[in-house]
């Protein structure tokens, strides 16, 4: 793809030219980004990921991680703040993100986007709104930097994978959440590059977040991103500079990550010689997937699969074990390790591909309470787990990311094997939720506290966010009662 002509103003590493680098690219794109140049789909989708998420959030709301970002944030205050989700304070924008942000992803339940890296980009939205609220943006501008923030993220997991180098998914959210905020706080090309500069210079996240015994910090780690994203944006505003060039240069991130962005690029610069591109449409959300149960996206098939095979058996005593073919990223991220079959924490029984898919067996469902400690601490459930296999299928692994398949086999005491396969689980981008499904799975999570008449005047806030002068009356209906 073709990229802007480069002038004669050196940029501050030498050798690079100011409209050549990636930052810029990223920041021309998001400063010419326009809530019109949104599809009716994407504006749409956007709203079903935010009903999705303040679900998530709302539903997690007292998990303990949840709790101990809240008490923290809700120590400082800021004029110009933003609220944390289900009180009334206002912390500093960046504090509130970060609160906000450990709600929505802590269960393990918000979307999912799987390529080179995968990703949970709905993990943007606790940047964006808390930056909305604290400028006072409307509902049109926050919905296009989400829209934007989704484009960023999804394109950069297409373009290299980071976690075989040892460094997590989230890094990549610095950049996507700065430039979101930067679009909101409209924010000039140049100031928008320095966010972008700012964010990636420290911004590099450690694996073993997700290896190993996960604490709570495999789901609250993209909150901490965030944090970052929206105070890089700030110091941005204010007139921080950043290290340059970010991405390519002698010490930048390629280098330090063992990675090549240069396929990136191009797809952020807007043309405008062909009319043949569909420019600023910011779509890569539609080719993002919904959870519709609570757990690590490559088991969503598995307990697909399970479920349906549950129907065919009347005693689970007849059970001898359970045989599980899986792709190779399924296998690598959540089927292997040692502790997946002797799950002692929350981050570890969701994901764990052979705890998943039996306790899906086992109980005919997978919802929270399937995530208790009393439930996947269980000592008949690992006496079980102890009979269940993980096996790579190499046709499975070739299908990945465009199809997240599963096969399981369940084998009888009678000798009989009953197999079923999923490859596009409910709520994938090739299977995805009904309208009327986002809402039900909102409602499942929020009703039990807000009742069904607030839970609703929430939802129907939202399907109108486009319409709103400000995000206000929306973060006011979240306050959690008797909280």
């Amino acid at each position: 793809m073709r990229l802007p002509t480069p002038n004669s103003s050196p940029d501050c590493s030498v050798g690079f030219q100011v409209t050549t680098t990636l930052a810029h690219q990223l920041a021309h794109y998001a400063c010419s980004l326009r809530f019109e140049d949104l599809s009716h789909e994407v504006v749409h989708e956007v709203k079903r990921r935010v009903i999705d998420s303040l679900g998530c959030a709302l539903g997690a709301w007292n998990e303990e991680p949840c709790a101990i970002a809240r008490k923290v944030a809700s120590e400082f205050s800021a004029k110009a703040g933003s609220t944390i989700i289900g009180t009334n304070h206002k912390a500093p924008p960046d504090w509130a993100a970060f609160a906000n942000g450990c709600c929505i992803r802590y269960f393990d339940y918000n979307d999912t986007y799987l390529s080179k890296e995968p990703a949970h980009p709905s993990d943007n939205i606790s940047a964006a709104l808390a930056l909305a609220e604290s400028i006072g943006a409307d509902g049109s501008e926050l919905i296009t930097a989400v829209a934007l923030a989704y484009e960023v993220q999804c394109r950069l997991c297409d373009a290299a994978s980071i976690r075989a180098r040892g460094w997590d998914h989230v890094t990549y959210g610095a950049f996507s959440t700065a430039l979101a905020c930067a679009r909101l706080m409209k924010l000039d090309p140049e100031k928008t590059r320095h966010a972008v500069n700012i964010a990636g210079v420290a911004c590099a996240a450690m694996r073993q977040a997700r290896v190993g015994e996960l604490s709570h910090w495999k789901g609250v780690a993209f909150a901490n991103a965030a944090r970052h994203g929206v105070y890089s944006a700030l110091l941005a505003r204010a007139g921080m500079t950043g290290p340059a060039p970010i991405f390519e240069g002698q010490m930048g991130f390629e280098r330090q990550l063992g990675v090549s962005l240069s396929n990136v690029g191009g797809i952020f610069v807007k043309r405008s010689d062909t009319k043949d591109i569909n420019e600023g449409t910011a779509a890569m959300i539609l080719n993002t997937s919904i959870k519709y149960w609570p757990a690590e996206y490559h088991s969503q098939s598995a307990i697909e699969a399970a479920l349906f095979l549950r129907k065919s058996i009347v005693d689970l005593a007849q059970v001898r074990g359970m045989t599980i073919e899986s792709h190779d990223a399924s296998v690598d991220i959540i089927g292997s390790e040692a502790e997946k079959w002797r799950p002692e924490t929350r981050e570890t029984a969701d994901h764990s591909l052979p705890y998943i898919t039996a306790i899906a067996l086992i109980d005919g469902e997978v919802t929270i309470k399937q995530f208790e400690p009393e439930r996947f601490a269980d000592p008949e459930i690992w006496k079980f787990l102890e009979n269940v296999k993980v096996e790579r299928n190499v046709e499975l692994s070739a299908k990945y990311p465009g199809a997240v398949a599963n096969i399981v086999h369940v084998d009888l005491e009678d000798g009989r094997r009953l197999t079923k396969r999923v490859d596009y689980p409910l709520g994938h981008a090739k299977n995805p939720l009904k309208d009327s499904e986002v809402e039900g799975k909102f409602f499942g999570l929020v009703v039990p506290t807000f009742g069904e008449t607030r839970a609703r005047r929430i939802v129907d806030l939202v399907w109108k966010l486009d319409e709103a002068k400000n995000v206000g009356g929306l973060i006011r209906a979240l306050e959690v009662p008797n909280k």
